[in-house]
């Protein structure tokens, strides 16, 4: 290999010797260059504030290296992110190798660059991306590890994430992989969150086409450390901007081809709209309320579809996958007579649960067609449907399980519902039962459930 085809970003004075200032100027200068950038000597690295990738550009970190945050002309959000984020302006090739990040208690939202991007490594609007071995060991409670919003073709192998929030957050996008992972967070291991806060996401929008592979979610030693889930997968709807609507924080409505959220604080203020918000770009307080824009490209709802969860491995005694949407003083992701939106095909093969928690699988409060569960070990853990006063009407769904084995002695609620008029079709086959005496159970509540299923009592049943 020739080298002289490489940058050292030594060669601009990055150092760790340097102060964080210095090396982020001597970074940014190597990363302007474009190309592979190279950073060779093992050493921790002082970064003073947000240095930005652009297109085309390969950053490599040797081993032993660590870029730490440092506060010496104020307080950063980002340690890296590209530089079409701020125009929303695509970033294609893009490559990031074996960055390890030292928060180093500088955990802030500042919201300099675009609001709703907090990652310590963030990218929003970007193309044809792969992280790659990418550490982080002591996240706060206000930055996810790795935050992208609004991509296609994404590449995220190789990660251990420890500390207090997301690990890998993502927004709306197309065609991603991520494997590989050791998790270790009080919140979200990995979050899909195609709806989300108005400070959670930049943009709003499918997430689709993806895998999510080799991850392990492991437990922490804290007390009451079982917040957040291994993934969120969050939906959302929202409609046209009419007179007199009631609005509250993060609300969204569309409005001359925009999309437009109020900005507020979560004290569950109701506003009443009756100024149609038609500014561009920014925002703008109308009737009280701090509308912002958010996009340009109208979108009515959002959420997850097409998306493989496979060999995931569950230590953490919490719920494993939430279809989720938010009702809450933060946000509420389906606004009263929206569009609904459908969660689709959402597959999960050889999921492992290795706590002995009575805590669900999966926790479902969104409508969701097929959910197609295989080669998957289960204790006592439930698929749990409930509601949370969004809409009135959440659909049929399916639930396939195939070649699962099933630990628990004795009784087991397989399947708990608590939505009115909610129905559910449950197929099992090639099912195994560990313990002889071993029987599942249904709870429909106010719905209906029909199986057709191999595990004893279940056998056709219809309740």
């Amino acid at each position: 290999m020739n080298m002289s085809l490489f940058i050292d970003a030594a060669d601009f004075g990055f150092s760790p010797q340097s102060t964080g200032i210095d090396n982020a100027i001597a970074l940014q200068k190597a990363l302007d260059a474009s190309g592979t950038i190279m950073v060779s000597r093992p050493g921790t690295y002082k970064l003073a504030r947000t240095v930005y990738i652009g297109s085309y550009t390969t950053l490599i970190m040797g081993n032993n290296v660590f870029v730490q945050k440092e506060d010496e002309e104020g307080p950063y959000s980002h340690v890296i992110l590209n530089k079409g984020a701020l125009t929303k302006t695509y970033d294609e090739q893009i490559s990031i190798e074996n960055l390890h990040i030292v928060v180093n208690g500088m955990d802030i939202r500042t919201f300099d660059d675009v609001f709703g991007l907090h990652g310590q490594l963030a990218l929003f609007y970007v193309k044809d991306v792969r992280i790659e071995r990418f550490r982080c060991m002591d996240l706060g409670k206000m930055q996810y590890g790795i935050q992208i919003c609004t991509f296609e073709d994404i590449i995220i192998h190789d990660v251990m994430i420890k500390g207090d929030k997301d690990g890998v957050h993502l927004g709306r996008g197309k065609r991603f992989h991520i494997c590989n992972g050791i998790f270790q967070t009080y919140d979200d291991a990995v979050a899909l969150n195609a709806h989300d806060y108005d400070v959670g996401n930049p943009e709003l929008g499918w997430i689709e086409d993806g895998v999510v592979e080799n991850c392990h979610d492991l437990a922490r030693s804290k007390e009451n450390d079982a917040m957040g889930f291994f993934c969120r997968i969050l939906a959302g709807a929202w409609k046209d901007w009419e007179t007199g609507m009631v609005v509250q924080k993060s609300d969204t409505v569309v409005s001359s081809g925009r999309l437009y959220r109020v900005k507020a604080d979560a004290d569950n203020k109701a506003y009443v709209s009756n100024t149609q918000p038609v500014h561009q770009s920014g925002s703008m307080v109308i009737d009280d309320i701090n509308w912002t824009v958010v996009q340009d490209d109208v979108v009515y709802t959002a959420g997850v579809r097409n998306v493989t969860f496979r060999s995931i491995f569950l230590y953490k005694a919490r719920i494993g996958f939430s279809v989720h949407f938010d009702n809450d003083k933060y946000s509420r992701s389906y606004y009263p007579g929206a569009p609904v939106p459908h969660q689709e095909q959402l597959v999960f093969e050889n999921i492992r649960v290795l706590h002995d928690q009575k805590i669900p699988f999966a926790s479902i409060n969104t409508p969701i067609d097929v959910l197609t569960i295989t080669n998957s070990s289960f204790k006592n853990n439930s698929i749990s449907f409930h509601g949370n006063k969004a809409m009135t009407e959440y659909y049929k769904t399916r639930i396939n399980l195939v070649g699962c084995v099933f630990n628990q002695k004795g009784l087991m609620d397989l399947v708990v519902n608590s939505v009115e008029n909610k129905e559910i079709q449950l197929n099992t086959t090639a099912s195994v039962s560990i313990d002889d005496d071993f029987t599942a159970n249904l709870i429909p509540g106010p719905g209906r459930i029909h199986a057709n299923s191999d595990l004893g009592g279940l056998s056709k049943v219809r309740t």
